[in-house]
Parts: C-alpha cells; structure tokens; sequence
C-alpha cells in the first residue's frame, strides 16, 4: 500500500474533494463486502441526505423518496411511542398510590393513618421496571437516529415530541400531592 498521499490539505478549497464513505467501504471487513452492491450516505455531520441515506442498520437503506417519507413518519411515531410511555409510567405509578390508598383505609377503619410511603408488591414493581425499559430502549433507539445528523430525522424527532406530549401528556396538573409521582416530575427521559 502506498502511503505517500496519506496528507490532506484541509483548506476551504480542498474539503470539497473529501467524499463521505459509502456502506459497502464502511463495512468491508477484511476483503468480505458485507454491504451488496448498494451504497448508503453516511455522514456523521449535519446533512439533509434523503434517498439513499441508511440508519441504524444497512438492512435500513432508504431507496425512494416514499422510503424516506415513511421512516419520517416512523421516528414521528417512535417518538410519540416513548411519550406514550412516560405517561404509563405516571399512570401506573397513580393507580398503585390509589390501591394503596384504598387498602390502607379500609385496613385503618378509624385509626390514623401513617403518611409513609408505599412499596409495591414484587409483580408490580416488576410491572414498574418493565415499563421503564421499554422507555429507555425506545429513548436510546431515538437518540441513535438522532445521531446520524440527518436534518430531516431530527425534525421528525421534534415533531413527534411535540405530538406525543400535546396527546398523552394533556392531564389534569397540580391537585393531590399523593397523586403526584417521581414519574411525573423528571423533565426527560432520554437515555436514562
């Protein structure tokens, strides 16, 4: 191999000769061509690349403009999906403070009761960090789309928080404080 024209100039005129690698040259893995004979745009700066663009996988290859207006519409979903269940996570977490409530005064019947806090059974808090996972599985899975830079994807993503809070996080704010959860408190839940 030769290495002699292994220096680049990296002035203004010259970063226009730099081409970004295609799927078929990211992914030869020592002579074995695991991309086909298509090639995707990859850039890991911020790009507007549209047909095709891969993400996530090479099996994710955008080939049509349709394509690509599906996956947008796709991220819009995903994301509406985790708002979907940061508001299960609230909801849950309510219905096992009412239970609880419910279980305690009818145990009580006239003598006061503590104001400590409540530990859910093994199921429920089985239940609790399922619904948690998931959220964090479809947090991370948005912030990897996000992280292919591609403008449009990006939009989506805003779009479909935007949604996804105006649907499912449309609720009745302050009133009990019992009511209230940590669920319910946390700004955001992306990536952890």
């Amino acid at each position: 191999m030769d290495h002699s024209h292994s220096t680049m100039d990296m002035s203004p005129t010259a970063t226009s000769s730099i081409a970004p690698a295609t799927t078929s040259q990211a992914m030869d893995m020592g002579g074995m061509d695991m991309g086909g004979a298509s090639s995707c745009k990859i850039s890991m700066l911020w790009n507007w690349n549209t047909v095709d663009s891969c993400f996530i996988s090479s099996s994710w290859h955008v080939t049509s403009s349709g394509m690509f207006a599906g996956s947008c519409i796709g991220v819009i979903l995903l994301t509406m999906l985790l708002e979907l269940l940061r508001r299960s996570v609230k909801e849950y977490d309510r219905y096992l403070v009412r239970k609880h409530g419910i279980a305690r005064e009818s145990k009580a019947a006239g003598s006061p009761v503590p104001a400590a806090g409540y530990r859910p059974s093994i199921f429920q808090q089985a239940v609790r960090a399922l619904l948690h996972m998931l959220q964090f599985a479809v947090a991370y899975f948005i912030m990897l789309l996000a992280m292919y830079y591609n403008g449009y994807i990006i939009i989506c993503i805003f779009i479909g928080a935007y949604l996804g809070s105006f649907i499912f996080h449309w609720e009745t704010i302050g009133g009990r404080s019992e009511l209230q959860t940590s669920a319910s408190r946390e700004a955001t839940v992306c990536c952890g």
